[in-house]
């Protein structure tokens, strides 16, 4: 959604040994090098980045297939990174569940956070566990996305959004409801607002989008 408002976009996987975002974005065939290459001087920034071929000013780094330790140390993502900050409008760190490797390199060097979390009290506890993990972040550069609402669920579970909002402890930047086009999109390896420009989780996604670059836009109404 940010490249299709007209940003540069870098999106970096960083779930080493069990990357998804080149197959979530169809590139699977295309991601060649990952950002340990990039890090430890084996190639260009340049080189190893993938653009999207339908969506211009979209290009993803993916992560390294196999897990053998730390593939890079946090001073050679600091420096990855501030190379990225040359070129790139944002920079996009999709962070593995866990508070393990990827977590940590995805986090060292970051300006702010997004934590994403469902609205049960199980993803709700791992997400006041990230938070504490993500305490050297500024006051304002901590975000709480509540992902796959359902109106029908929360009645059930007696639970509100501001409920999520509490124990998290983060102010919201976006609701997005449980859609099945988000799931046969994914499975197709057609970002959802290729696939399906009409969903409402892809009109959630949009309204983050303008929120991140500093606009307005109303949260989506859960029905």
């Amino acid at each position: 959604a940010l490249a299709q408002n007209g940003h540069k976009i870098l999106c970096v996987d960083c779930d080493i040994g069990l990357r998804n975002l080149d197959l979530a974005l169809g590139l699977s065939d295309r991601a060649l090098m990952d950002f340990s290459d990039v890090a430890q001087g084996h190639c260009s920034l340049e080189s190893s980045v993938v653009e999207h071929p339908k969506i211009p000013g979209l290009y993803l780094l993916t992560a390294p297939a196999r897990s053998r330790g730390r593939p890079v140390s946090n001073q050679q993502m600091r420096d990855l990174l501030r190379e990225i900050r040359t070129q790139y409008d944002y920079c996009l760190l999709d962070a593995p569940a866990g508070l393990g490797t990827g977590f940590m390199l995805a986090t060292c060097a970051a300006d702010r956070a997004v934590v994403v979390t469902t609205a049960d009290a199980s993803s709700l506890r791992d997400a006041q566990h990230t938070v504490m993990e993500l305490n050297r972040f500024p006051l304002g550069s901590l975000h709480l996305v509540v992902n796959r609402v359902r109106k029908k669920m929360l009645r059930s579970m007696h639970a509100t959004i501001d409920d999520a909002i509490d124990k998290a402890g983060l102010p919201l930047i976006g609701v997005v409801p449980e859609d099945d086009a988000l799931t046969l999109s994914l499975n197709r390896g057609v970002p959802l607002l290729l696939a399906d420009y009409g969903s409402s989780a892809a009109a959630a996604y949009r309204n983050i989008a303008r929120r991140v670059a500093g606009g307005k836009a109303p949260l989506l109404r859960i029905r």
